[in-house]
């Protein structure tokens, strides 16, 4: 078995890509060479690790065992490569952070952006994923950090408080549902919405809800953003449900907000981990910033 760490974080890229194209072109690599090396991987030991369909790629039992031995050898690569940041100068460390909407859009950006502009040498791999699934790519080492909901089960890992992130609902100043002070979401699938972009984490789990109630949600345009979202709401083109913090930076919209009210939409924003004391020193000073009031 001869397998380098470039095949290893291409076997991880296509696996989280869904087919070997994407992850060839995440690892920066030709079609024809990751098929290559993919292909050397398998013939090594005889066995395949990828099912082939006309829908992309999965992994095999084999594959999953690869997978999961891949990340942690990955990890331990760098930890070394942390752990030797004194005698080779010039050696960056890299932290992935898996996050969802809100916290993508309302809060991360001004705090990763200082913290990179302080620390030259660490660069940050920042994808949103929805809460359920950052949860489990921590469990299986796929991550250092993630920022969830509280809402998800969060059973196996390390949690810190970040940040209250409530959802309101956004609606335009005459609608028919501004007279309750905390509408149910039952309430609102009678009504048409402005709903956010299909890859949304946020779309994807508020579209989830509206299933386990037997329904669908009225979506009559996608948005771009929640800024983009309620100012389409505003001009009257139908509901949103968005983070209270989306709702007190546009308030100089013509709009009517309210608490939706849900057990699930009173939400608490959590910073994860699988052990915050067992991070690489960088991904520890990441928590630190992230955690400051």
């Amino acid at each position: 078995m001869h397998f380098d760490l470039v095949d290893l974080r291409l076997y991880l890229n296509v696996l989280e890509a869904g087919n070997i194209t994407a992850g060839a072109h995440r690892s920066h690599l030709s079609l024809a060479a990751a098929s290559a090396r993919i292909r050397a991987m398998e013939s090594s030991l005889g066995i395949e690790f990828l099912e082939r369909g006309r829908r992309g790629v999965s992994p095999t039992p084999a594959g999953k065992a690869l997978a999961q031995h891949a990340r942690t050898l990955l990890r331990y690569a760098e930890h070394l490569q942390q752990d030797l940041t004194e005698y080779a100068r010039g050696v960056k460390g890299q932290v992935r952070l898996l996050c969802n909407t809100s916290a993508l859009s309302e809060y991360l950006p001004e705090l990763l952006a200082d913290f990179l502009r302080d620390r030259p040498q660490v660069d940050i791999e920042l994808q949103e994923l929805p809460s359920m699934r950052i949860t489990h790519a921590l469990r299986q080492g796929a991550a250092e950090l993630g920022i969830v909901s509280d809402a998800v089960d969060t059973h196996g890992l390390e949690s810190r408080p970040f940040r209250d992130d409530p959802l309101f609902l956004a609606m335009p100043v005459d609608h028919p549902l501004r007279q309750q002070a905390e509408p149910r979401f039952s309430d609102t699938l009678a009504h048409d919405y402005v709903g956010l972009a299909s890859h949304s984490a946020l779309a994807v789990y508020l579209e989830e809800q509206a299933l386990h109630l037997g329904r669908r949600m009225q979506l009559r345009i996608r948005a771009e953003g929640f800024d983009a979202a309620l100012r389409m709401v505003a001009r009257g083109a139908g509901l949103a449900l968005v983070p209270q913090a989306a709702v007190e930076r546009n308030r100089h919209l013509a709009l009517h907000a309210r608490p939706l009210g849900e057990p699930w939409a009173r939400r608490r924003l959590l910073l994860c981990a699988r052990d915050f004391a067992t991070l690489p020193l960088y991904a520890q000073e990441l928590c630190q910033a992230l955690l400051e009031p």
